[in-house]
């Protein structure tokens, strides 16, 4: 090795397993276990990518490339070594994937829903408004997939208010026309009963039956909605996962249509493909499905989690939405902020303010909702102030929601819990305190809240008056703070979901960005 750092080199560094050390196996034997290893085996190692991919993008055989990756003689072999092999990796991926769709469309069978139906026609011509592009090359998507034959599985991803109910609803009433059921299955008891407000809304003119099936509902209520269900005189259902328990029958239900569907696990969905598949006499039939999220993630992400999926994506905003205004204020300038909200309060318009904390924390130097919701009801004493956090029951979230909805709060102080929430479109202003320490998915989730009318909304951003000066210090961590300065003027600069996501994976990295609980990534040994 000596002579070998003279005349220079690149040498390899492994990771030793304490059982190596323990049996006093250091980096040079090591390296010279593992060259022998290579003499040995390089008649048996097998080329697992064709010829013409090997030419088209340059890369080493197999075996060189395993060699490369433990003795390459310079560092460009090196690179084209572990290229090679990140290639490879994701090509695995991506054959698996198809591999698996593929199987999944050879065995169902799919529906045939036709498209300009009786209620279709009408719907269009009843629109108070044009579809914008992106909504009609959705639809078309659907409709394609509603004619093939196939079971449709699709995502449909849009930014918050970006119009994918209305989209979903139109391929509803294309199911309905030829007969069958449609569910559509919401995360929380306020959201999918929001749902059936403003699909009621928009059909309150048609013949159709809706149904709202929840957790909460007294049993007389439930059983009259169980049997208008197994008997097919509700053509739409509308829930919660219980819509997914054992009392639940269906009649010829024909489309699944699954909102903020990164919040159910894969069981849940299944589940309720089975019931609807039990509900029709030909076994073979699948229904089409059809998820909703209005969480934007960057187009590689996608590729790598609903690989199985179609996806129909939403960019543009409906005409009528003025884009949100966003700024980064410091603390010193807290009485403006406090003055411009109690102008739109006057104006008879509504106001979030999210804190970062549910309580006071001895450990954590942020501010928290319980602590800051008297100071707020001081300093606006002609307000009426609301509060919302977690920690709160399922039923009294859903009260101070329903309140807030209603006009009764002017403000609502609140923790992260709102960021899927119900529509408010009398809210345009959102104050976030301490906006350094969210993640960038997460301001963005929440400034969604407002900008849900024609009214002009504003999102402000708060953060401390030493923030200012920090980012010019030392002391603090670089990494950290330069992360903090990113995700705050991307905020400003953007409302793009979709841009937000790319920042946010280059920043954070892909598991934090969905949360690792439900991301499923897989483990990948080569590729980030």
């Amino acid at each position: 090795d000596v002579e070998f750092y003279r005349t220079g080199g690149i040498l390899p560094k492994y990771t030793l397993p304490e059982a190596f050390i323990r049996a006093k196996i250091n980096q040079k034997q090591l390296r010279n276990i593992i060259s022998t290893a290579l003499e040995k085996i390089s008649d048996k190692i097998e080329e697992s990518l064709p010829d013409y991919i090997l030419s088209q993008f340059n890369f080493p055989p197999k075996i060189n490339a395993i060699k490369n990756m433990h003795f390459p003689e310079n560092f460009e072999l090196l690179e084209v070594s572990k290229l090679r092999f990140k290639f490879e990796e994701m090509l695995m991926f991506f054959l698996a994937t198809l591999s698996m769709r593929k199987a999944q469309i050879k065995s169902q069978k799919g529906l045939i829903i036709h498209r300009n139906s009786p209620n279709v026609k009408l719907f269009y011509k009843e629109l108070p408004y044009k579809l914008t592009n992106d909504q009609i090359k959705a639809l078309q998507d659907i409709m394609t997939d509603f004619n093939s034959g196939v079971p449709m599985s699709r995502l449909l991803q849009g930014d918050v208010g970006s119009g994918k109910t209305i989209v979903a609803l139109i391929a509803m009433l294309a199911v309905i026309d030829e007969g069958y059921q449609v569910v559509m299955m919401a995360p929380t008891e306020i959201l999918a009963q929001q749902h059936f407000n403003t699909i009621s809304n928009y059909l309150s003119n048609y013949n159709i039956r809706i149904s709202l099936l929840l957790g909460g509902m007294n049993a007389k209520q439930r059983i009259g909605t169980l049997s208008h269900i197994a008997n097919g005189e509700s053509q739409i259902i509308i829930g919660t996962h219980a819509l997914i328990q054992d009392d639940v029958k269906f009649r010829n239900l024909g489309f699944i249509v699954i909102d903020e569907q990164h919040r159910f696990g894969v069981t849940q969905r299944a589940e309720l493909i089975e019931l609807a598949r039990k509900s029709h006499t030909d076994l073979e039939i699948f229904p089409h499905t059809l998820f909703m999220s209005a969480t934007p993630i960057p187009r590689t992400l996608n590729m790598t989690l609903y690989g199985d999926l179609d996806v129909s994506v939403i960019r543009e905003m409906p005409k009528n939405r003025k884009p949100i205004q966003t700024k980064v204020v410091f603390d010193e300038n807290r009485d403006n902020v406090y003055e411009f909200a109690r102008q739109e309060v006057k104006k008879g318009r509504q106001i979030y303010i999210v804190y970062p904390l549910v309580e006071k924390s001895e450990k954590l130097n942020y501010k928290s909702a319980v602590e800051h919701y008297e100071y707020i009801r001081k300093i606006f004493h002609d307000c009426n102030v609301g509060l919302l956090h977690g920690q709160m029951q399922p039923s009294e979230k859903d009260e101070v929601m329903y309140k807030f909805l209603n006009k009764e709060y002017d403000i609502l102080v609140a923790t992260t819990v709102i960021e899927v929430g119900i529509d408010v479109p009398n809210a345009t202003m959102m104050i976030i305190e301490d906006a350094e320490k969210f993640g960038l998915s997460q301001l963005h989730q929440l400034r969604g809240r407002v900008g849900r009318s024609e009214h002009q909304s504003y999102c402000m951003l708060f953060t401390k008056s030493n923030f200012q000066y920090k980012i010019k210090s030392k002391r603090a961590d670089p990494n950290e703070r330069i992360a903090a300065i990113k995700r705050l003027r991307t905020m400003e600069e953007t409302s793009d979901g979709f841009k937000i996501a790319e920042v946010d994976l280059e920043i954070r990295g892909p598991g934090d960005v969905l949360g690792t609980r439900q991301s499923g990534l897989p483990k990948f040994k080569f590729i980030n």
